[in-house]
């Protein structure tokens, strides 16, 4: 089911709504208005978004562990030239009932799934200027009780899903804003945004070996200069201060506000920020090569199509 933006509290399809009091969350932004150039000339007509990792979109994946996490309204930011996304939330009625009437009972419920999970609103992004600026374009969407959200780039798959929970219990103990962390070997930082930590023996440092007080962030250090080896990921979750900071975060090269300056700000205001680091795996849909193994890696796990692909890929790599 989609929507436009609506300032009243959204519920779940099973009628509630995201509990914000005691820490969890009720509404997830997508940013999605890219335009997906890497995989061209197909996103030409099809967004990003949309191309199905085996079977399954993009960004339904990313609405599953939305709705895993407790949250009940799902805010996409995408442009006007990728609707198409949003018709993705929409009953087909006529397929449904085709379906139906063909007794082709896994694909019906297989369509009628994202309908059932979460509520997708749509929030437009008319110019690409930064993740800030497009996480900003999302203010609206929010209930006025609302002190927290979450923030998951569909560009991201983080396995196994769940890393959200995890990072709702962080804010719960420490309060303010969590980050989604990975350990890379010291030789890969270049290619990421890496955090800046608090020393054990420092007065901000927290006791738990998977959390750890972020004391700034550096995008694509120097192998030399990179303060740790903790690296960030498309998984966000923020306190709504986040909004009054990126209203005050300069816009950078191409005019572009980016998030990582605007948690700079919280940072130096003394909010607490910290970075849960994940020990699982991860997929870059944004690219092409990340993609194939993504759907490779999930059609090993399939029932369906693993054992017949396993075999074709040994017999592949033979040749």
């Amino acid at each position: 089911m989609t929507s436009s933006v609506n300032p009243s509290p959204a519920a779940s399809p099973d009628g509630t709504s995201g509990d914000v009091t005691s820490g969890g969350i009720r509404t997830v932004v997508v940013p999605a208005a890219g335009l997906g150039t890497r995989f061209l000339p197909a996103t030409k007509t099809v967004p990003k978004e949309l191309l199905p990792v085996v079977d399954t979109p993009g960004i339904e994946l990313i609405a599953s562990e939305a709705a895993q996490a407790g949250a009940s309204r799902l805010a996409v930011v995408t442009s006007p030239r990728k609707q198409g996304i949003m018709e993705f939330f929409d009953r087909d009625e006529l397929l449904e009932d085709t379906l139906e009437s063909r007794g082709k009972t896994e694909q019906l419920n297989k369509v009628r799934a994202v309908n059932e999970m979460i509520t997708a609103v749509s929030v437009n992004q008319d110019r690409p200027l930064g993740l800030g600026h497009a996480i900003g374009c999302a203010e609206g969407a929010l209930d006025d009780d609302e002190d927290s959200f979450a923030v998951l780039l569909p560009d991201d798959l983080v396995l196994p899903f769940g890393v959200m929970n995890e990072m709702i219990k962080v804010r719960q103990r420490y309060g303010g804003t969590v980050l989604c962390g990975f350990e890379v070997p010291e030789d890969e930082v270049s290619n990421y945004g890496v955090f800046d930590i608090a020393d054990p023996g420092d007065e901000d440092a927290v006791d738990d070996d998977r959390v750890c007080t972020v004391t700034g962030m550096v995008e694509k250090p120097d192998v030399e200069d990179a303060p740790s080896t903790i690296v960030a990921t498309g998984r966000y979750l923020l306190d709504r201060s986040i909004f009054d900071a990126l209203r005050r975060t300069k816009p950078g090269k191409g005019g572009e506000i980016q998030i990582t300056d605007a948690i700079e700000i919280l940072i130096a205001e003394g909010h607490p920020v910290h970075v849960y680091i994940h020990k699982g795996g991860r997929h870059d849909l944004g690219n092409p090569g990340g993609f194939i193994r993504a759907c490779v890696d999930f059609a090993l796990d399939s029932e369906t199509y693993g054992p017949s692909l396993k075999r074709w890929l040994q017999n592949r790599l033979e040749e």
